[in-house]
């Protein structure tokens, strides 16, 4: 990871590095272990661990208010395992732990891989335009990888229902809306309305990452993808809605305060919003018919995201830094999906 990003913590919020050691040592890992809180997350907490020789990387699920079925270890454990003989970039995996008596809740060990996950254009800019532009284009590139990946072959034919995906996906997002409701969304209530009014027939299953972009992504010194990170809503449905959230996540980097939460997107160099669509379906993606519902959907699931994560944060129960100012963003993410939607009208 990258060493800028980690915060040094000496009581380690999300981690009893007592009960860890003792469960490190019974799987003949590790002795005293120490720990950091790996900045940038606003979902899953990540910690940095070592025992002063070797080091390796812990997910857990956020402190206090969890939705269901959002911060699922098991999942994310299972994904990138099965992943781990594809040209798909991700981590070795080392564990998995189920009980909650260990730290509090589930959690997983995997490779700590050196790269950097680039959140802010501030960062991109300091490399320049043409590797802005290489690192945007094999961003692409990789997720055409992982789109390529058939889910049988890696064992992941029963990881989700395909069928009925897309209804799903506005009945669920909807649902964790009504679960982290604290004030009125007039446009964010239209964007569901007008997103379960016209669901369109989707296209054939995949593996789903679920919210990729360039911060979930390590890139190494060559400007590669060194591991795609962050798959705890990964699943099988339609992966063109992969393509989608990285759209949306550009067209978020132009709104006021995105920095808060990503805003690489708007670096010089960065490939246009086209391009990416284009670069995808050049390089062996699918065609992307009725994109504009699926951009809304996207939109519909980021503003979403927003509102649980102002939900938690207002109720004090978030780690890290990052999260002022993310509620001024729920209801512009929605207007870019009710605009996605009109403009396909």
């Amino acid at each position: 990871m990258n060493e800028p990003s980690v915060l040094a913590t000496t009581d380690t919020p999300g981690v009893d590095l007592g009960r860890l050691t003792q469960w490190f040592a019974s799987h003949s890992l590790a002795g005293p272990l120490t720990a950091q809180l790996i900045a940038g997350g606003k979902s899953n907490l990540t910690y940095d661990l070592s025992d002063g020789t070797t080091s390796w990387v812990l997910r857990r699920p956020p402190l206090g208010h969890v939705l269901a079925t959002a911060h699922d270890m098991a999942r994310e454990y299972r994904v990138m395992s099965a992943l781990g003989n594809t040209d798909v970039p991700v981590p070795a995996t080392y564990g998995l732990c189920t009980d909650d008596a260990v730290i509090g809740a589930p959690f997983y060990l995997m490779q700590k891989i050196e790269g950097v996950a680039f959140r802010t254009a501030d960062e991109l800019v300091l490399l320049g335009y043409e590797r802005v532009r290489t690192i945007s284009l094999r961003l692409v590139d990789a997720l055409v990888a992982l789109h390529r990946v058939d889910p049988v072959s890696v064992g992941l034919g029963d990881f989700g229902r395909s069928e009925g995906f897309l209804e799903r996906q506005v009945r669920r997002w909807g649902v964790q809306l009504d679960r982290s409701r604290s004030r009125e969304l007039p446009d964010t209530d239209a964007l569901r309305a007008a997103l379960a009014a016209g669901i369109p027939e989707q296209s054939a299953p995949g593996i789903v990452h679920g919210d990729y972009r360039l911060d979930n992504v390590l890139i190494d010194t060559a400007d590669r993808p060194a591991a795609i990170i962050d798959w705890e809503m990964a699943t099988i449905g339609d992966p063109i809605t992969d393509l989608a959230l990285m759209i949306v996540y550009q067209k978020l980097s132009r709104l006021p305060g995105s920095a808060a939460v990503f805003d690489a997107a708007a670096a010089p160099g960065y490939i246009g919003e086209d391009e990416v669509r284009e670069r995808y379906i050049s390089q062996g993606g699918r065609d992307t018919p009725n994109f504009a519902f699926y951009l809304g959907l996207a939109a519909f699931k980021l503003a979403v995201i927003a509102e649980g994560i102002t939900y938690r944060h207002r109720l004090g129960q978030t780690e890290g830094t990052g999260f002022d100012g993310i509620d001024v963003l729920t209801e512009p993410v929605a207007r870019i999906g009710l605009a996605a939607l009109k403009e396909n009208h």
